[in-house]
């Protein structure tokens, strides 16, 4: 494509756990986005009700039987995204009536068969015409995380080609795993939605040195959450329930260019879409000195394979 594509970054506030009123929003967002000529909207981790921050936030939630977290669980479970499902089709129906492709972070639940009682931490890419073209669920949850979501597959461990160019994307630490990137870099990526719920420091590095190794543009995209958003089953350190509005995620989304430096600066606290036009002719300029898919790469002494099918 010779033509910038413009990118939209919807660091927002979902409806805490509201199915229903999250999506409502989020449609909102996607037209905004596609009246300021967005081609492509990305949205935070498991935007799709709200990141489980009272893994990091709550006092006394990890016990065994414990009802104010199986009651949370079970709120969560009911208000997760299906693939398949009214929701997902009012999502896919705004990307083709708005001609904007969709990165979705959502909190996935299999509403019937193998798996149906697992949730999973995911990615939907929609293409412009509606169509779901990958759907990646997270490797490994991370630490306290495997109290909420099972394990995910190499199914969607791919890039792929879209109507605002080709698309890949990674979940938090995923980042972190170097075979992950490695399957992700070998797919091609031109643009690169590096999902958190919200970007710290060392989530800034590791987006960072995504775009620099991939040679990739990379949207790192980060959620808000206030203290007052915190559910009611579990409690809050006193700190944090003295300063209701202040952030538990924080945002810090921002645009990285293939040389690893800033396109658009990270934005803290603010809900807001934060907009970038991209030139892809950048990612050949930048290729000539590294690409660790063609000249960097050594295939005559490194070996490498994914496991691409579906577990569940």
């Amino acid at each position: 494509m010779s033509e910038p594509i413009r990118v939209a970054l919807i660091q927002a506030r979902p409806v805490y756990y509201d199915l229903g009123r999250t999506v409502a929003k989020a449609l909102s967002l996607i037209s905004e986005a596609a009246g300021q000529g967005a081609r492509l909207a990305a949205f935070p981790e498991t935007f799709f009700p709200g990141y489980p921050a009272w893994l990091d936030y709550a006092v006394d939630y990890a016990r065994w039987d414990h009802p104010p977290t199986k009651r949370l669980y079970a709120r969560l479970a009911a208000n997760s995204l299906a693939i398949d499902s009214p929701e997902m089709q009012a999502l896919r129906d705004q990307a083709r009536e708005r001609n904007i492709v969709l990165v979705l972070g959502v909190n996935e639940r299999v509403p019937s068969g193998r798996g149906s009682r697992s949730l999973y931490n995911s990615i939907v890419t929609i293409d412009a015409d509606g169509v779901i073209l990958n759907h990646h669920r997270k490797l490994r949850p991370t630490y306290t995380e495997q109290l909420v979501w099972a394990q995910g597959d190499g199914a969607g461990l791919s890039a792929v080609d879209t109507a605002a160019g080709r698309i890949g994307g990674l979940i938090c630490w995923e980042h972190w795993m170097p075979q992950a990137r490695q399957a992700l870099h070998i797919s091609s990526e031109s643009i690169h939605i590096a999902l958190w719920p919200a970007v710290k420091e060392m989530h800034q590095i590791a987006s960072r040195h995504y775009a620099f190794e991939s040679r990739a543009f990379v949207l790192a995209v980060g959620g808000i959450m206030p203290a007052a958003d915190f559910p009611a089953e579990l409690d809050l350190p006193e700190a944090l329930r003295a300063q209701p509005h202040a952030n538990l995620l924080n945002g810090g989304s921002a645009v990285i260019g293939p040389d690893g430096a800033y396109l658009v600066e990270p934005v803290y606290d603010q809900e807001r879409i934060l907009y970038a036009d991209l030139d892809l002719r950048r990612i050949a300029e930048e290729q000539m000195t590294l690409d660790v898919t063609g000249g960097y790469a050594r295939d005559d002494i490194f070996s490498f394979a994914v496991n691409r099918n579906r577990i569940r």
